[in-house]
C-alpha cells in the first residue's frame, strides 16, 4: 500500500504561538514535505482552496517548489477544483510540474468542498455539475494527444491547437476524488480513473458501496481493476493522550468555523474522541492505534493508497514533524507489510 500526506496548507491560530505569516507557513510546509520525502513516504498532496485560513490557492506552484527540494515522493493536487479551472492551464501547470519532478506529478480532481472559486473566477453555480463533467472530459482529451480539437459548451472551443509542454510521463495520472455521491463513483469507474474517497465523518463502512460501484462501473466498461485511495483526517503522537490533546484544539477551531457557515453545532471533546475510535472517521492516536485503524479499513476496502491530512487546523510545527516521523517510521512499514500479506 502507498502511504502519504495531504494538506490544504491551513493557517489558523496555533495555541501558544498565534497565527503565522503566509511566508512562515509555507516555509514550514517545505520542511514537512522534505521530511516526508526523506523518510520514504509515497505521496505529498496539496488541495486547492480560496479562503483566508488556507495558503493553498495555487497548488501547482507550491508543488513545483517542493519538487525542487525532494527526490522520490509523488506530488499531487488534492483536489484541483476542476469546475472553476481551465483544463488547458491545469494540464500545462501539471505537465510543467511533471518535467521539473522527472515524472512525479499527479492530478486529483474533484468538485471541492467549498464554492468560493466559482464566483471568484466568474462561473455560475447553477452549472456546477455540468462544468465539472465537461471539463474533466476535456482534461482527459488534452492528456491523450498534443493536438486538441474540442467543442465546448461550458468550456472554450479549441480548433486543432497544440497544448504544451507535454508531460515527462506518457500520461499524468488523473485521480477522481469523491465524497458521498454514488454517481461520482460510478462516473470515475466508467472513465477508467482511479478514485480517492474522502472519509471525514461518519462510519467508514458506509462508503464501501461507493468503492464497489466504482469497480463495477470499471468492469462494465472493460477496464481492469482500478486503484482506490482512502483519504482521512488524523494526527499521530507518541501517546494517544498526547495525540488527542494536540489534535483536538486544532480540529475544533477549523471544524467549528466551517460549522458556523453550514449550521453544524460546535464540536465537543467527547464527539471528537468517539470519531477517533476504531470504526470512526478520524485517524488520531499513537502509532499502533493508527496501524490498527488503517488495517481495519483495508479489510473493508482493500485499498491501494492511504493519505492522511494531519493539519485540519494548525498544530505546532515541531509536533507536525514528529507526526510525520511516526507515520513514516512506525506506521508505514507495518501497514505495507500487513496489507501486502
Amino acid at each position: 500500500m502507498e502511504l502519504g500526506i495531504y494538506t490544504f496548507v491551513e493557517n489558523t491560530e496555533v495555541p501558544g504561538v498565534g497565527r503565522l505569516s503566509p511566508a512562515e507557513r509555507l516555509a514550514n510546509l517545505m520542511e514537512e514535505a522534505e521530511l516526508a520525502d526523506r523518510l520514504g513516504l509515497d505521496v505529498f498532496a496539496i488541495g486547492e482552496h480560496h479562503r483566508e485560513e488556507y495558503v493553498a490557492s495555487a497548488p501547482s506552484v507550491i508543488l513545483s517548489a517542493i519538487a525542487a527540494r525532494t527526490e522520490l515522493i509523488r506530488l499531487s493536487s488534492a483536489v484541483t477544483v476542476l469546475g472553476s479551472e481551465d483544463p488547458v492551464r491545469v494540464y500545462q501547470q501539471f505537465s510543467t510540474l511533471d518535467l521539473i519532478s522527472k515524472g512525479r506529478a499527479e492530478i486529483m480532481v474533484g468538485r471541492g468542498s467549498f464554492i468560493e472559486s466559482f464566483p471568484l473566477f466568474g462561473y455560475d453555480l447553477q452549472n456546477y455539475e455540468e462544468l465539472f463533467d465537461e471539463k474533466l472530459e476535456m482534461l482527459l482529451e488534452i492528456r491523450k494527444a498534443d493536438i486538441l480539437d474540442w467543442k465546448g459548451t461550458h468550456s472554450q472551443t479549441v480548433e486543432n491547437r497544440g497544448v504544451y509542454p507535454r508531460s515527462y510521463q506518457d500520461q499524468i495520472p488523473v485521480w477522481r476524488a469523491v465524497g458521498g455521491t454514488p454517481k461520482s463513483a460510478f462516473h470515475a469507474g466508467a472513465l477508467g480513473l482511479p478514485m480517492a474517497i474522502a472519509i471525514i465523518g461518519g462510519s467508514p463502512e458506509q462508503f464501501k458501496p461507493m468503492a464497489d460501484l466504482h469497480q463495477r462501473a470499471a468492469k462494465e466498461q472493460g477496464h481492469s481493476k482500478l486503484p482506490l485511495s482512502i483519504n482521512s483526517h488524523g494526527f499521530i503522537a507518541d501517546s494517544a493522550d498526547e495525540a488527542m490533546d494536540i489534535a483536538f484544539p486544532a480540529f475544533k477551531v477549523q471544524m467549528d468555523r466551517i460549522g458556523r457557515e453550514r449550521g453544524w453545532p460546535p464540536m465537543s471533546r467527547d464527539q471528537f474522541e468517539a470519531s477517533c475510535s476504531l470504526k470512526g472517521a478520524n485517524m488520531v492516536g499513537d502509532p499502533q492505534q493508527v496501524i490498527d485503524k488503517i488495517l481495519y479499513q483495508h479489510q473493508v476496502f482493500g485499498h491501494d493508497r492511504f493519505l492522511l491530512q494531519m493539519s485540519v487546523g494548525s498544530v505546532p510545527h515541531d509536533k507536525m514533524l514528529r507526526s510525520i516521523e511516526l507515520f513514516a517510521n512506525e506506521v508505514a512499514p507495518v501497514v505495507r507489510q500487513k496489507a501486502g500479506e
